[in-house]
């Protein structure tokens, strides 16, 4: 029996669908369903925006951040109709349909996803996620813009400038980072005016055992190494070239073994020691670069 060729919506891109795919892919509907149960969020009864479609909605809203919302959910909603069923009328919700969902949802079930499934996901394929025997991370932070808000303003802060303030205020994060991939994972988020190694010693937990983390000069402390070194996995970090580093063994390769200390007065009673590998190198044409430590 011949059969009618499947095609798009008027003025639809195959980009569209196939967005929404990639999003369905890395976020099963099972993993969305399981954290909606686990935070209380699931749909109790049938509307135009169930729960489960906010959650992929505020995923793509990130994906697509200069389309305006309505058209973001429009391509959505066009995507699970093509998806799943054809037939179904498609009714894009207005601004405050939009934010009602938005509401109803909140942030837990984004939070719970984000933690549940986003992790490395490079395979031994993978160009520049390795180096010999390990998995390459990198710790790292930023700051991101958010809407210029009161409210915004008030939960985040944002910096000075030399006219007064900054136009947006910010968030400050701290993440890892898969070297290969660039997926960001076990990200550490608050206002602006926390500092980086708080939010850092909540993120190195999450290393493992066969990573080789690396890190620039900003993040070394004793607490921070002790905290990430427990975790099993090998530290490549900078550090600060005023920062003390006696030579205890000089080893064949040139590099040498040291010590670090919580206080200055533990390293005059040689106590609660953590023996590091020092490695020094010099970038081209900066005569002062830092050397780097690794635990030995």
């Amino acid at each position: 029996m011949a059969r009618t060729v499947a095609s798009l919506p008027a003025g639809s891109r195959i980009t569209d669908y196939i967005s929404l795919g990639v999003i369905a892919k890395f976020f099963p509907r099972e993993k969305v369903d399981a954290v909606l149960q686990q935070t209380g969020r699931a749909s109790v009864r049938q509307r135009d925006l169930p729960a489960h479609v906010v959650v992929y909605y505020v995923i793509a809203l990130a994906l697509f951040m200069r389309s305006s919302y309505r058209e973001v959910l429009r391509c959505l909603l066009e995507g699970v109709q093509w998806l799943m069923d054809p037939s179904a009328a498609v009714k894009v919700a207005g601004k405050s349909g939009i934010s009602q969902a938005r509401s109803r949802l909140g942030a837990e079930p984004l939070q719970a996803l984000y933690k549940a499934v986003v992790a490395p996901i490079a395979t031994e394929q993978t160009k520049g996620a390795w180096f010999r025997q390990w998995r390459l991370v990198s710790l790292d932070g930023s700051t991101l813009d958010v809407a210029d808000t009161a409210d915004n303003d008030k939960a985040f802060g944002r910096p000075g400038s030399s006219r007064g303030s900054s136009a947006f205020p910010k968030i400050r994060f701290v993440a890892l980072l898969e070297n290969g991939t660039h997926v960001l994972w076990a990200a550490r988020m608050a206002e602006y005016k926390t500092d980086e190694l708080t939010l850092a010693e909540d993120v190195v937990p999450a290393l493992q055992k066969g990573m080789l983390c690396m890190a620039d000069r900003l993040f070394p402390s004793y607490k921070l190494w002790q905290r990430a070194a427990r975790t099993g996995a090998d530290l490549l970090w900078r550090v600060k070239k005023n920062v003390r580093l006696d030579v205890d063994q000089r080893l064949p390769d040139g590099s040498y073994l040291s010590r670090i200390y919580p206080k200055t007065a533990d390293r005059h009673r040689q106590r609660k020691a953590i023996v590091v590998r020092v490695i020094e190198y010099r970038l081209h044409n900066v005569p002062d670069s830092e050397p780097l430590y690794r635990l030995a």
